[in-house]
């Protein structure tokens, strides 16, 4: 019975092995190219300002994108199953993911009408 769960052990010891292999290599191998901003708190190498408490307001489209991106996702993680088991589900099957992607249409042409789509 264990023999059946090696090839799955094998993965995650393989999978634990390159990870820590990424990580303790990365030091030595990677590029070292200090500059004053990048050593202050913020990694980026984006000189911080002093904002209110509150924070800044972002822009709308920030919020668009990432919407965008999560309606897409999501709509892709419950497809890829229903398109396995397209035969076995039927007419009521079909009917279900039709209701299903004109959902996400109307999501995507809200998407699409706020503005979303312009990368200017």
């Amino acid at each position: 019975m264990l023999e059946t769960y090696a090839p799955l052990v094998g993965l995650f010891v393989l999978a634990a092995g390159f990870a820590l292999f990424s990580v303790t290599a990365a030091p030595f191998i990677g590029p070292r190219r200090y500059n004053r901003a990048k050593l202050q708190a913020y990694e980026c190498g984006i000189e911080p300002v002093d904002q209110p408490l509150t924070g800044g307001r972002f822009p709308v489209k920030y919020y668009l994108t990432a919407m965008l991106f999560i309606i897409f996702d999501i709509e892709i993680v419950f497809l890829y199953p229903w398109a396995v088991a397209n035969d076995a589900l039927g007419v009521w099957g079909l009917l279900s993911m039709f209701l299903f992607v004109a959902t996400i249409f109307i999501a995507f042409a809200y998407e699409w009408r706020r503005g979303g789509l312009e990368w200017d």
